[in-house]
């Protein structure tokens, strides 16, 4: 089992408000799958990913990722596993404007103090399964949008990880491009990895194998696409 959630949940306090972002959530996620979440604005979605992705702590319930509890771990230890067993991917694609693709791959290996060979030689691996090997030494501002998500898959991707975390990742490109994107990911799952993906989009959603559509925070819905 990559995910089990149970009873998760997020309270935000705002002076006296307590606002609930997450409540009770119950979900199971398998090694392998490709799950998109969805819902409006507020409905919790970035919240639960926060939650998924480590960068957020729960008020309550419990997360397991690769059968260990992390709902209890500190700030040190979730940040090692955010490097070590997720990969990221944002809509602003979060690229060093200065550093060329290489070096923005190697980022996460430069934090997990890999050496200097390894991480060229990893970079250019994960440079290579996004058809970007060509584009090593350009900067951000030298690459089309498209290139520089697939930058950013690429430096997600390179630490090997349990788990591709993708918020919104078609969110800044025009249709074409979004849909080269989606292939690309379609593409990685099909090798094995294990993709989680945010979007508001049902066309978008409609690639992953799996729905799960929150409402004021709970699950409204759990099954196929287009349910």
């Amino acid at each position: 089992m990559l995910i089990a959630c149970e009873k998760l949940e997020k309270t935000y306090h705002m002076g006296d408000t307590a606002v609930h972002a997450v409540r009770s959530v119950d979900l199971e996620i398998e090694t392998g799958s490709y799950v998109a979440i969805m819902g409006p604005s507020g409905s919790g979605k970035s919240t639960l990913m926060n939650l998924i992705g480590c960068l957020d702590t729960p008020s309550a319930g419990s997360y397991r990722l690769v059968e260990r509890d992390v709902s209890t771990l500190d700030d040190d230890a979730l940040a090692h596993i955010r490097n070590q067993e997720i990969g990221f991917v944002f809509q602003g694609f979060h690229l060093l404007p200065r550093a060329t693709a290489q070096q923005n791959v190697e980022l996460p290996l430069v934090y997990a103090g890999t050496s200097d060979r390894e991480r060229r030689e990893k970079a250019a691996r994960a440079l290579e399964a996004v058809g970007l090997s060509d584009r090593a030494d350009h900067r951000p501002n030298q690459l089309s949008g498209g290139q520089r998500q697939r930058v950013a898959i690429a430096r997600a991707l390179v630490n090997e990880p349990s788990l591709l975390l993708a918020d919104e990742p078609t969110g800044n490109l025009d249709s074409k491009t979004g849909a080269e994107i989606l292939d690309l990911l379609d593409d990685l799952h099909a090798r094995g990895l294990s993709i989680i993906m945010v979007t508001h989009e049902s066309d978008v959603a409609a690639r992953a194998q799996r729905v799960v559509r929150l409402h004021d925070g709970a699950i409204a819905y759990d099954g196929p696409p287009g349910g």
